[in-house]
Parts: C-alpha cells; sequence; structure tokens
C-alpha cells in the first residue's frame, strides 16, 4: 500500500522490457476528456447557446493525415445541452486556435477575421514589393501621404482643443444644474395648481350636491296651513270700495265737480243742536270767491251718501 507512494520502483536484475507484449489499439481510437468549450457557439439544429467555457465530457480522437509541422491535430465531440446533437471541432495549432467543424456556427469572431484579413493583406503586399521595385515606392508615397494627412488632423484637434480650453466647463455644469432645479420646480408648481383646481372643483361639485339635496328635501316636506292673520279683515275693504267707486263713476261725486257743489245749500237746523255745532264751522269758511266749499272734503269720515240728508234741494226746487 505504502509503495505507490515512491518514485522509484524496483526491477529484479532478470527483468527484459522486450517480453512485455504490445497491445494493438486502433490509430483513431477514441479517449473521454473533460473539456470546456474554446469559444462562443450556436447549435444548428435547435439554436441553444453555447458559451465559452462551459463543460463538457468529450470525445477525443486524432486527426489522420493531417499535420502541422509535425503537430499532430485532434477532434472533439461534444454534444448539445438542448437537443443532443453532436457538434465537433479540430484543433488550429497555426494559428493557436480551434476551427468550427459541424453541428454550431460560432460567434462573435469579427474580430478573429479582421486579423486574418489584416495578416493576408499584408503577405499580399510583401509578395508584391518582393519582386516589383515601383510597387515599393508607390507604397511608401502612400504611406508617406497617409501620415502627413494623420498629422494634420491631429494638429486640428490640437487647436481646437486650445480654443475649448478658455470654456469654464464648471459653469456650464452648474448652470445646467440651475436650469434643471426651475424645470423641476416649475413642473411641481404646475402639478400643485392642478390638484389645487382639482380639489377646489371637487368642492363646488359637493356643495352643488348637497344645495340640491336640501332644495329636494325641502319640496318633499308638507307645507303648514296658513292661519289666518289679525289684519285679514281689513284685506275686503277693497271690495266696498269698489262698489262706491262703482256707483260713483255712474252718478258721479258731489266735490268733484265745482259746478254741482254750488247748487248744493246748507239746511238750517235750530241753535243749540249738535248738527249745528258740527256744521257751523265749515260754513264760516265754506263761501270763499263767490262759491261754496264741498262739505265732503271737510268731514272724510262720512260718505257722500250720509251727506245727502244734511243738504236741502237746490235752488230750482226751491
Amino acid at each position: 500500500m505504502s509503495e505507490r507512494k515512491v518514485l522509484n520502483k524496483y526491477y529484479p536484475p532478470d527483468f527484459d522490457p522486450s517480453k512485455i507484449p504490445k497491445l494493438k489499439l486502433p490509430k483513431d481510437r477514441q479517449y473521454v476528456v473533460r473539456l470546456m468549450a474554446p469559444f462562443n457557439m450556436r447549435c444548428k439544429t435547435c439554436g441553444e447557446y453555447i458559451y465559452k467555457g462551459k463543460k463538457f465530457n468529450a470525445r477525443k480522437e486524432t486527426v489522420q493525415n493531417e499535420a502541422y509541422l509535425g503537430l499532430p491535430i485532434f477532434r472533439f465531440y461534444i454534444k448539445c445541452t438542448r437537443c443532443l446533437a453532436e457538434i465537433t471541432f479540430k484543433t488550429d495549432p497555426e494559428n493557436t486556435d480551434y476551427t468550427m467543424e459541424h453541428g454550431a456556427t460560432r460567434n462573435f469572431q469579427a474580430e478573429k477575421l479582421l486579423e486574418e484579413e489584416e495578416k493576408r493583406v499584408q503577405k499580399e503586399r510583401e509578395d508584391e514589393e518582393l519582386n516589383n521595385p515601383m510597387k515599393v515606392l508607390e507604397n511608401r508615397t502612400k504611406d508617406s501621404k497617409l501620415e502627413m494627412e494623420v498629422l494634420e488632423n491631429l494638429q486640428e484637434l490640437k487647436d481646437l482643443n486650445q480654443r475649448q480650453a478658455h470654456v469654464d466647463f464648471e459653469a456650464m455644469l452648474r448652470q445646467h444644474r440651475l436650469s434643471e432645479e426651475e424645470r423641476q420646480k416649475q413642473a411641481q408648481d404646475e402639478d400643485e395648481r392642478e390638484t389645487a383646481a382639482l380639489v377646489e372643483e371637487a368642492r363646488k361639485r359637493r356643495l352643488l350636491e348637497d344645495s340640491d339635496s336640501e332644495e329636494d328635501a325641502a319640496a318633499t316636506l308638507p307645507q303648514p296651513a296658513s292661519r289666518p292673520g289679525p289684519t285679514a279683515i281689513l284685506d275686503e275693504a277693497p271690495k266696498a270700495k269698489r262698489k262706491v267707486e262703482s256707483w260713483e263713476r255712474s252718478v258721479g261725486t258731489l266735490g268733484g265737480r265745482p259746478v254741482l257743489s254750488g247748487l248744493v245749500v246748507v239746511k238750517k237746523t235750530e241753535p243749540g243742536s249738535s248738527s249745528q255745532q258740527g256744521q257751523e264751522a265749515p260754513t264760516a269758511g265754506a263761501v270763499k270767491n263767490g262759491k261754496v266749499a264741498d262739505p265732503a272734503a271737510r268731514t272724510p269720515n262720512t260718505s257722500s251718501l250720509s251727506q245727502l240728508g244734511a243738504y236741502s234741494d237746490s235752488e230750482d226746487s226751491s
């Protein structure tokens, strides 16, 4: 048990390695190895993405009749993690990389393609310059011209930076910050005004609804029966007054026309009577300018019908 850890094993004196039988294994035999995906790829069968670094239990074999400077090229077989389709890729010792062979497509290899294209162009240029000295001169002229253009562009950029050197970027940032704060404040003020307007509108609507409900409630309540007031009897007075006015309109009044009032003479009564005392004052000042004043105007409390008894017949009748 302990000899498995030693560095040197014991070989007996009569050991002959040629007597050890050799196993005849096929050259294209496969081994199961544990590896990680060398690049990002996408399965052609189901479209599943396989990222770089995904671990697989792959089968490895040596590619027959292919080598680079004596270095063997190996092929690896893996399976898609979704559809279990077989994917194969090989080693590329020339470019120190791997090449996709079957079952998937390689992603994100634009940089690699660009490098390969640059290498191809450089190799073609070297081949042309090798046997054509005029091509070398043309290429040098193009390179110098391109270098001068690059220098001019660089100088323009430097001049532009110098012109912008006097610009105060801190002030610009401060002004931008202030304008942003003012914009936010204006937006906040507008929101507050809109909120206040909505609240005021809701309050007015609520007041209108409350007033409408109160009016409806008042309309539904029974109205109390009106009682006659103490002065209701005065409203009946205009009826008698209308009758008198209709009689006066048809017959006429005694004091309304001065011609008819002159025809009326006051009846003489005995002295000492109550009627003479009540009429003595108006007769004293009744005659004025040759005309007799209307007694009805002096005694507004008595009606025109009651005055007829106090006067005698006219002079024509006497």
